[in-house]
């Protein structure tokens, strides 16, 4: 069977349109538009920003579960991002950590201004 779906736009409401935008540009390094915010293709980090029509609208995740969670292909990569987050300002809620028994498994979690979790996480790779 060929390959039906090649990437997915996960879709948030915000509670404040531009302030977000320019977190996803200034802080994740997205491309920013009127239709989403994406970060190495479409097959990459994909965001679908909305206004939410009211604040009760806003609904991230409750921990420990993240909103969004992005897979990284080795752990140079994944250094790199923490590193360009952190410098660049990120709200880091979960410092990298390794789970030794899971691959073994490094991530680290931060959050946009509405506390939308976003994970990034990986195997060492090669």
């Amino acid at each position: 069977m060929n390959k039906q779906i090649h990437s997915s736009l996960k879709v948030l409401l915000v509670s404040d349109l531009e302030k977000s935008k320019a977190f996803y540009r200034d802080i994740l390094g997205c491309v920013v538009t009127d239709w989403w915010a994406i970060r190495d293709g479409f097959t990459g980090l994909g965001v679908k920003l909305l206004q939410a029509k009211s604040p009760e609208d806003v609904n991230p995740n409750r921990e420990p579960a993240p909103d969004i969670y992005c897979y990284v292909e080795n752990w140079t990569s994944l250094d790199e991002l923490y590193e360009e987050f952190k410098y660049k300002g990120a709200k880091i809620v979960v410092e990298p950590w390794i789970d030794p028994g899971s691959g073994p498994w490094k991530e680290f979690a931060l959050v946009d201004p509405d506390n939308y979790c976003i994970a990034f996480g990986g195997t060492i790779g090669k």
